[in-house]
C-alpha cells in the first residue's frame, strides 16, 4: 500500500484523498461511539492521507508531471 500512490494520475490522487478523508471521519466517529473493529485502521488511513498530500504538492509545486 505504500508505494501504491505513485502510479495513480493527479485527478484520481485527489479522488482518493476525498475517499480515504470519509473513511477516517468515519473511523473516527466510530471510535468515539465504540465500534471499531481495527483501531490500528486509523493510524495507517491517516499516515496514507499523508502520503497523498505529499505526492500532490509535488504536483502542485512542479516536482512531478501532471
Amino acid at each position: 500500500m505504500r508505494n501504491s500512490f505513485k502510479d495513480l494520475t493527479y485527478d484520481e490522487l485527489v479522488n482518493k484523498r476525498i475517499e480515504l478523508n470519509r473513511e477516517f471521519r468515519e473511523l473516527r466517529f466510530n471510535m468515539i461511539v465504540g465500534h471499531v473493529e481495527n483501531p490500528v485502521k486509523k493510524r495507517t488511513t491517516r499516515r496514507s492521507i499523508a502520503r497523498l498530500n505529499t505526492i500532490i504538492a509535488e504536483y502542485d509545486a512542479g516536482k512531478r508531471k501532471k
